[in-house]
């Protein structure tokens, strides 16, 4: 793969940048587009997007920087690579839904009904940031028999190893989250209680990410007993997911019992 695509004088334009940029433009327009159809406030959209991105972008740093904590420790130099180089997609997760939140109280905006437009969006994102991931030669999978058909070879990588064939689950990976958009579209058609698409979410991306974790080569990411980092935070985002899930509509009655009381 290569993620250096061409240069226009001395800007180059890299995969990786190149899909992370799809990816949040797609997502941006999918939730204005959606905002409009559910009559939201969607002038909201732009402001929630950028805060978000930069949220999801310290998040992911700061929980890379958690994983390469004991090297960093040990070498401070790492320190400058490390800023430079690495995200850890969980983080940005967090960090951008812990953004969303905040600016909702600000802004007075109702974060649940946001949150489920949102999601679909951010698989949809995700997808193509996996595409990014592939053309960087990062995130890469275990080494395969070179006979096997699927395998992948990178050439000229700066994080996979090269000339070996690897399992590309960049691919495998940005499949499953495009199908994670597609079946959380489907189910906003069905599921009523406000927040349920963003469980659904939470626990369809923490399970495929967990089985996703035991065909990942690059280790570098740190482990937590006999789970990687992602595995161990994945068991706690799938509870999260299945508290939420079926949690909220029970809320949702109280609510509605207590209004009707008042009344």
């Amino acid at each position: 793969m290569k993620n250096d695509l061409f240069s226009i004088g001395p800007f180059t334009v890299h995969g990786y940048g190149l899909m992370i940029a799809i990816g949040v433009l797609s997502a941006y327009y999918m939730v204005e587009y959606r905002a409009k159809k559910k009559q939201m406030d969607w002038e909201k959209v732009f402001p929630l997007t950028v805060w978000s991105v930069l949220g999801g972008f310290l998040g992911s740093k700061i929980l890379y920087l958690l994983t390469r904590l004991p090297d960093i420790l040990a070498n401070p130099a790492l320190l400058g690579s490390s800023i430079k180089d690495g995200f850890v997609v969980y983080g940005g997760i967090i960090g951008g839904i812990l953004t969303a939140w905040i600016y909702c109280k600000c802004t007075k905006w109702n974060f649940w009904k946001i949150f489920d437009i949102a999601m679909p969006a951010v698989a949809m994102a995700q997808g193509f940031g996996r595409i990014g991931c592939l053309l960087a030669g990062c995130c890469y999978g275990i080494e395969l028999d070179s006979a096997n058909p699927i395998g992948i070879v990178f050439h000229n990588s700066a994080y996979a190893p090269n000339d070996v064939a690897l399992l590309p689950t960049q691919i495998i990976s940005s499949v499953l989250d495009f199908a994670n958009c597609f079946v959380l579209l489907a189910l906003s058609k069905k599921l009523k209680t406000d927040g349920q698409v963003a469980s659904c979410y939470l626990i369809f991306y923490s399970i495929g990410r967990f089985v996703l974790e035991y065909f990942r080569g690059d280790l570098i990411r740190g482990n937590i007993g006999e789970f990687s980092t992602s595995q161990f935070i994945s068991l706690f985002i799938c509870l999260i997911g299945l508290v939420l899930l079926f949690g909220l509509p029970v809320l949702a009655k109280k609510k509605g019992a207590c209004a009707q009381s008042e009344e």
